[in-house]
């Protein structure tokens, strides 16, 4: 069994140098770190201990006014109020919460909603006036017109529908649409008349209607489309162009 090698006194050396090297940088950290603070748990720096707010390249006590409570935040004033009470010069107090209301968690603006079915006006919570064929909309300060009904003057007005008409949005527009094939004119929904050789589009704009290929429209017709010698129909199908190398000259296609 080998004797056990005594550390040589080089190494020693070595060692203690690296302490003494290393003990001043520890030492100067040390004595950066105020007073109430702690180094950080990530990278360099330091930090306030809880209670403590820094100021400056200091860390003073959090004084907590009445109705408040610490945030145990190192940065801002180091408390917010209660709920139901807000900041003013430096104190906490009582939000005035009127009649049919309720205070929020809010430090700005008047910290308080109106409870549903109110609204607030000049400071105070209003009892919402729902008229005969209406009900409160979610957000419970306004109302809304039932199925059929439409808004006029602050009552709800029943949507007369006409014939060929069905029931559609109340909220905007006229309350209702035309079926399939009819058009809103005026109050009524009225037939959408196509031409012959015309085929019916579903669009709220325009005839209602468009040619078939190899027609085109003329006020309320669609005539076929002449095809002079060495021309075919264009990609619309409602005019032509001429085969090459043959150019239009007026309602003939010529040789360049």
């Amino acid at each position: 069994m080998g004797r056990l090698r005594r550390p040589c006194a080089s190494s020693i050396r070595h060692l203690t140098f690296l302490v003494l090297l290393l003990a001043p940088c520890d030492l100067a950290f040390a004595q950066n770190v105020p007073e109430n603070a702690h180094a950080n748990s990530y990278g360099s720096g330091w930090e306030c201990d809880e209670g403590y707010r820094q100021v400056d390249r200091s860390c003073v006590t959090v004084q907590v006014p009445a109705n408040a409570h610490p945030t145990n935040l190192s940065y801002g004033r180091g408390w917010e109020c209660d709920r139901g009470y807000r900041e003013t010069n430096g104190s906490c107090a009582a939000v005035i919460v009127p009649d049919n209301a309720y205070p929020t968690n809010i430090s700005y603006g008047r910290a308080w909603e109106c409870a549903h079915g109110y609204r607030e006006a000049n400071g105070a919570c209003l009892a919402v006036e729902v008229p005969s064929n209406a009900y409160l909309d979610s957000t419970g300060d306004r109302w809304k017109c039932n199925r059929g009904y439409r808004s006029v003057d602050g009552a709800c007005v029943a949507v007369k529908v006409p014939a060929n008409g069905y029931l559609a949005d109340t909220e905007y527009g006229d309350g209702w649409s035309c079926e399939r094939g009819y058009r809103a004119i005026d109050e009524d929904c009225v037939a959408i008349k196509v031409p012959a050789n015309a085929y019916f589009v579903d669009s709220s704009y325009g005839p209602g209607w468009r040619c078939e290929r190899g027609y085109r429209a003329v006020e309320e017709a669609c005539v076929a489309v002449k095809l002079p010698e060495n021309a075919h129909l264009d990609y619309s199908g409602s005019d032509w162009v001429c085969n090459r190398p043959y150019q239009k000259d007026h309602d003939e296609c010529v040789l360049p």
